[in-house]
């Protein structure tokens, strides 16, 4: 049953039928998934313990009636899912319930409402490979059994040994399958839902909100920019968020969240420049365009927190499409109905870091710096001496006043200052208008043309 209270079942009565006169088949008299609504949302719970959570016809019929009736009554949806996939009995009449679910769930989603997904133990085969994995955000209780075919399934039409952990909730928790791995989903269900706070939790740098003095050059501001103790986007996103819901990635440096702020609720996108070498790889920028998908369709405000030297430029990366998903996160970014707010806490790298600060108000923090190319860069390229690197930085002009002079960034929060940071952020989201993100950088550019 679902971890809160129901109100109401739904359509109890439908049953399947035999359509195929399946030797000694006899449908259940009780259908193997339960659905219906709590208070705060529509669920549908599978039932493993009729015929291995199968799914019939009549199951597919009352998953596609709750969706319909969550988007009636403007309900989330919750998937409790238990199954062993289609139901053999009902040959291809239980098949195509895979695309009638998995069209009733999109059509939801289209709606503007959010899905959740609890994996219960199995979760496999048509109901894994349709409506389940359609929500937007999904968990799995610790061991279950993962997949699209059950492991024994798998070794014994190809005759091939799974490697051990394989097809486990862990397995796709390490690949980015799903977002959690949780023994309790009343919890994680709360906080995606907004019911609840639960803070993502601060990292090791217990000084990031520290102050040091450095030179008043532009090259004093890189370094201030790159200080290995200086706050990064995670560690802003952990002192603004009062609730956070992983969406999870396989990439350390981006990490993306269903979030509160100030009673808020706001989708956000968080770089790490301390992960690794601070540099996003191809499934970074992948994360993010789910994440601003989920915020279009959700209707809500998108926030970012910028703090990379540049995108990955390694052979992996390359192999990987790094180019591509960078220009899909600007196109994705350019295509958001809702607004949009991005802020610049350390260093923006090149189009790596603007790929994700197209936004309709874009902040910068006083001693946080954003180029065209990093210093270091421009030196080789253009005196072919890499310490000449301080002189190129004043000729970048990559500072926050500079940048606000030229017209690229709405505003400066002055540091350390995490008070005037809250007011800032929640200022522009309130104050942000889509479609700014094109004008500002329209205006820039304008001034520069003759």
């Amino acid at each position: 049953m679902p971890p809160h209270p129901i109100q109401t079942t739904w359509d109890d009565h439908l049953t399947g039928g035999d359509p195929l006169r399946w030797p000694g088949y006899s449908p259940p008299t009780e259908e193997s998934v339960v659905t219906g609504r709590t208070r705060d949302y529509a669920f549908i719970e599978g039932r493993f313990d009729v015929l291995g959570g199968s799914m019939g016809a009549a199951h597919g019929e009352k998953v596609v009636r709750a969706y319909r009736r969550a988007v009636e009554e403007r309900l989330p949806m919750v998937v409790l899912s238990a199954s062993g996939g289609a139901r053999m009995q009902e040959g291809m009449v239980s098949l195509i319930q895979m695309a009638r679910t998995s069209s009733a769930a999109a059509a939801h989603g289209r709606a503007g409402l959010l899905s959740l997904a609890l994996l219960r133990s199995p979760t496999t085969g048509g109901v894994y490979a349709s409506y389940a994995s359609l929500a937007d955000l999904r968990a799995a209780e610790p061991g279950a059994t993962i997949g699209f075919a059950g492991p024994r399934v798998v070794e014994l039409t190809t005759g091939t040994p799974l490697p051990e952990g394989s097809h486990t909730a862990e397995f796709a928790f390490e690949h980015g399958l799903i977002d959690a791995v949780t023994a309790d989903g009343g919890p994680w269900i709360e906080s995606a839902l907004g019911l609840r706070d639960a803070p993502l939790a601060p990292r090791r740098f217990g000084g990031v909100f520290g102050h040091t003095t450095f030179d008043e050059s532009a090259w004093g501001e890189v370094e201030q920019a790159r200080l290995p103790f200086r706050a990064s986007g995670i560690d802003w996103a952990a002192r603004l968020c009062s609730s956070w819901t992983e969406l999870r990635g396989v990439d350390p440096v981006v990490r993306a969240g269903l979030a509160t702020i100030e009673s808020g609720r706001v989708v956000v996108i968080a770089m790490d420049r301390h992960a690794g070498d601070g540099r996003p790889r191809p499934a970074g920028y992948r994360l993010a365009q789910r994440a601003i998908a989920l915020a279009g369709r959700l209707s809500l405000p998108l926030l970012t927190f910028v703090d990379t030297p540049g995108a990955d430029p390694s052979a992996s990366s390359e192999a990987d499409g790094v180019a591509g998903e960078i220009a899909r996160t600007f196109a994705a970014m350019a295509a958001l109905p809702s607004t949009s707010v991005s802020v610049c806490v350390g260093e923006g790298g090149s189009g790596g870091a603007l790929a994700m600060a197209h936004s309709d108000r874009l902040l910068i923090q006083e001693h946080a710096v954003f180029s065209v190319i990093a210093p270091e860069g421009a030196a080789a390229i253009l005196e072919r001496d890499t310490g000449k690197a301080p002189e190129l930085a004043a000729r970048l002009k990559l500072t926050s006043a500079e940048l606000l002079q030229l017209g690229i960034v709405d505003a400066v929060v002055a540091e350390p200052d995490p008070t005037g940071m809250r007011l800032a952020v929640v200022g522009a989201l309130n104050e942000a208008i889509p479609g700014d993100r094109d004008h500002r950088v329209d205006r820039a550019t304008a001034r520069w043309i003759r």
